[in-house]
């Protein structure tokens, strides 16, 4: 069993090597077709010199193509996953993936384009499709229990701004981007997502989407937005900040704050920027490492590529998000 990057890298020795990796974490020896969802034994395309085929610009290739059987199309294991459509090499693909899988601070786009070698706009690409399978799964269920739902603001401080910006004196918080978390002290798991601001309507709007209220005791602090809802919830308890109570029994925002402080210094220290447009997608990548921290670097990897079926990414949507 792969355990880390150098025995990883030892399995893959060529793309022929990550095809059979993906075909056995996504297929378990059964070949799936992506365009009629056939299980049957499907015909595997072996190349006529045994390794690789020439593609369409003359190169060659060593994709690994099946047909199926009922609907006698050709597929491969990328088809219809992150991965489709694109040139870079699959073992390429699954090194970053491990990368992005087991650094806690993430990996920047320019940190990939120089690791391995590819065009700038190719690995911003590239991280944004990854961050796509890295996302919630849709069919996850409400969280109950006990909930801590916290917020902050991400941005800079008006002060380090150019002295020609107008907001430049500002003071507050109204101008950066809010952004609410709740975590499960259950499971772990966290989920996160930007709010225009954080008014008890939107407040609400989060929480009745990820929490099921009639069973969930919610913890927080002591902000009056989450008093005005705390009748939508079994029961709710909250931490004075103001006199310095950070813990009271088993109620605290400690974890949130965890979240929070990871997360500010990665989008600070290693993206440096993230504009508002994209940063729900960021925010899927640290809820996954974070709700997926005990998992070993490899385990993260293989679910990552588990969920890669059906979120195929095209470079518009990401650029458009």
């Amino acid at each position: 069993m792969t355990t880390n990057l150098l025995e990883l890298a030892d399995r893959l020795r060529t793309d022929a090597d990550a095809y059979e990796y993906l075909e056995e974490l996504r297929w378990a020896g059964r070949p799936y077709c992506p365009h009629c969802g056939s299980f049957a034994e499907h015909y595997f395309l072996k190349p006529a010199n045994g390794t690789s085929r020439k593609t369409t610009r003359g190169s060659s290739s060593e994709r690994r193509v099946w047909k199926c059987r009922d609907c006698r199309k050709q597929f491969s294991v990328l088809t219809g996953t992150i991965f489709h459509g694109s040139k870079i090499p699959v073992r390429k693909w699954l090194l970053v993936i491990f990368d992005m899988a087991s650094c806690k601070n993430g990996m920047s786009a320019r940190e990939i384009e120089r690791k391995y070698g590819l065009a700038s706009k190719s690995a911003w690409f590239m991280a944004h499709r990854i961050r796509e399978a890295m996302k919630r799964e849709p069919i996850a269920g409400l969280l109950s229990g006990r909930v801590i739902a916290d917020e902050t603001f991400y941005g800079g401080k008006p002060k380090n701004r150019h002295g020609h910006d107008g907001s430049k004196n500002m003071m507050g918080k109204h101008d950066k981007t809010p952004i609410v978390a709740l975590v499960s002290r259950e499971t772990g798991e966290v989920r996160s997502r930007a709010v225009p601001n954080v008014k008890p309507g939107n407040l609400r709007a989060v929480l009745t989407e990820h929490v099921d209220a009639a069973n969930t005791h919610l913890h927080t602090d002591g902000a009056r937005n989450y008093r005005l809802i705390a009748g939508d919830f079994a029961s709710h308890q909250a931490v004075n900040h103001d006199a310095h109570e950070y813990v009271r029994g088993d109620v605290t925002t400690n974890h949130a704050e965890t979240y929070f402080s990871q997360l500010k210094r990665s989008l600070d220290g290693t993206h440096h920027h993230v504009s508002r447009e994209h940063l729900d997608r960021y925010l899927a990548e640290f809820d996954f490492r974070y709700t997926t921290c005990k998992q070993t670097d490899i385990e993260r990897m293989n679910r990552i590529i588990s969920r890669s079926g059906g979120r195929r990414l095209t470079y518009r949507q990401p650029a458009e998000a």
